[in-house]
């Protein structure tokens, strides 16, 4: 019997049972959760050979794995936040300013940006009552002083 039940072919020994299996009712998450290790360690705990069982070193070194996981998924969602707020203060210093921008169609659309809003997660420049990703921007000017 191997000394990891989990890891070899991803299921547990005949005769154990696992406790709140993933059905449709409750979709898998996108990312494993502190809760889900637990309930996998238990698991794992509890499907291992006596005679053979496994070091508290392996359990530490799983830990540490997972902790620097949750540590890497925390920073990635750091800087997810960061280049959106960045691309909100790039949008911010467009507004009164002439842009030149490629609409999806082809054309390139001129105007004063007049606005900026997010838009699922993006921020959208707002030119002659239309959005636009930042991505669209081809030029910017200033507008002419008129006294």
């Amino acid at each position: 019997m191997p000394t990891n039940p989990i890891a070899a072919a991803g299921t547990l020994p005949p005769g154990n049972i696992v406790e709140n299996p993933v059905t449709t009712a409750n979709a898998p998450h996108s990312t494993l959760t502190q809760n889900d290790f637990l309930k996998l360690l238990v698991a794992q705990m509890s499907a291992q050979d006596p005679l053979n069982p496994q070091s508290n070193t392996d359990f530490a070194a799983q830990m540490a794995q997972f902790s620097a996981l949750q540590t890497s998924q925390s920073t990635q969602k750091d800087m997810s936040l960061l280049q959106a707020s960045q691309q909100v203060q790039q949008a911010n210093g467009l507004i009164g300013r002439n842009v030149t921008l490629l609409a999806t169609d082809g054309t390139t659309p001129s105007g004063l940006v007049t606005g900026v809003q997010m838009i699922s997660g993006a921020a959208k420049i707002v030119v002659n009552g239309s959005f636009y990703d930042m991505n669209q921007v081809l030029a910017i000017s200033t507008p002419p002083v008129t006294h």
